[in-house]
């Protein structure tokens, strides 16, 4: 049962859990021991420390609905903030340290939406902020009461660190699929070079090979049609027509092989789109989409990675669209996210990066940014022309 939960759920499950059983000495209380006398010892609350402990669960479970592959947006700050809030009103409406239990749960989550700096802060300071409650409601003197908070500091640390350290995997794992799927790209273009490389080599071959001898020995049987008489003559003719056959046949084969060597860019684009984690890519290629130089296809490689990553890793997108057509002898990428935006591009290194490859095949980039609506990105590549070996072959 637990082998088919990821590690992500678990976390999430097991706070559920904690917030539940929080919740069961304050139900008891209120239900059992309403008015006994023992009943001064155990933690009550008003309507107000309710409404607090049902808005903590409502926020965890929509802050942690998907952790390892949800957009942060900023709201979820303001969220974060209220839920810790919330915990820290547990404690004081009721007098008793059910909130440090409950900041326990809030140092699951800590790791997942705030830097590790700020996240060990907020840590810190919330525990720290329920040591009056130590002191007015259990007569705790300072000392016991700071070594109190100190020590739930403690427990919420480790947890902050076993939360983090599973962000950490996810963040890997989810880096091994994005690499993966760059692979087999880099895999179908390798492939589809290697494949229009063989082409080109045979009927290079066939060319240089049986199309000059073709030509050479039709040349002389011509000759020796007019020099030989009677019978001789006219089987020398008939070699003479099957080697102009065959030359032709030799010609068409060249022909046929120098138009099939494209490199099918597609074919290596679309891997890029598979098993990326928090994005959903639209990709839509023109069909057929192919290039003769393999370098200029191993640019477009290059840049619809960097698209990619830089979506995944900068835009705080959740979808991703990518458009490449060919138009008047140019192939162009049209990009565009659903994330934050920008209201000044600042280039990174990998940018100046596609720009660079961009320029050496006399390409452009073009980035627009505004606050809200995501980033928009145009490559524009020339696309070279596709020149048959076979024209050179004698007729």
């Amino acid at each position: 049962m637990f082998g088919r939960l990821s590690h992500t759920r678990l976390l999430r499950y097991a706070g559920l859990f904690t917030w539940a059983l929080v919740g069961v000495p304050l139900i008891y209380t209120a239900l059992f021991l309403g008015g006994a006398q023992d009943a001064s010892q155990a933690p009550q609350m008003n309507w107000q420390g309710w409404m607090a402990y049902a808005v903590f669960g409502a926020l965890y479970v929509w802050l942690t609905r998907a952790m390892d592959g949800r957009r942060i947006r900023r709201a979820d700050y303001l969220l974060l903030l209220m839920l810790t809030g919330s915990a820290i009103a547990v404690s004081y409406y009721s007098l008793s340290g059910l909130g440090s239990i409950l900041l326990m749960v809030v140092a699951c989550v800590l790791p997942w939406l705030l830097p590790l700096s700020l996240g060990i802060a907020v840590l810190l300071l919330s525990q720290f902020a329920i040591a009056p409650v130590y002191v007015m409601g259990l007569e705790f003197d300072l000392a016991s009461a700071i070594l109190q908070s100190a020590l739930y500091a403690g427990f919420c640390g480790f947890i902050f660190v076993t939360s983090l350290v599973a962000r950490q995997q996810a963040q890997a794992r989810d880096d091994q699929r994005r690499l993966n799927s760059e692979l087999r790209a880099t895999r179908a273009l390798l492939a589809e070079s290697a494949r229009v490389n063989e082409r080109t080599r045979i009927s290079r071959e066939l060319h240089d090979l049986l199309g000059h001898h073709l030509t050479a020995l039709s040349l002389n049987l011509e000759v020796a049609s007019h020099l030989s008489e009677g019978k001789a003559q006219e089987h020398v003719r008939q070699a003479h027509t099957l080697a102009r056959l065959l030359l032709t046949d030799v010609r068409e084969a060249v022909s046929q092989l120098r138009e099939g060597g494209a490199i099918d860019v597609g074919a290596a684009l679309r891997p890029l789109a598979e098993n990326v984690p928090a994005l959903d890519i639209e990709m839509q290629i023109d069909e057929p989409l192919t290039m003769d130089d393999p370098e200029r296809a191993h640019v477009l490689l290059r840049c619809t990675q960097e698209i990619i990553t830089n979506t995944v890793r900068h835009a705080n997108a959740g979808k991703l669209w990518i458009g490449v057509h060919r138009e008047e002898g140019q192939i162009s990428i049209e990009a565009r996210d659903d994330g934050d935006g920008v209201e000044i591009i600042l280039p990174g290194n990998g940018l100046r990066g596609m720009r660079e490859r961009l320029q050496q095949y006399q390409g452009t980039l073009q980035v627009e940014s505004h606050p809200g609506q995501g980033f928009r990105l145009r490559v524009c590549l020339p696309a070279n022309t596709v020149q048959s070996i076979a024209e050179g072959v004698p007729a």
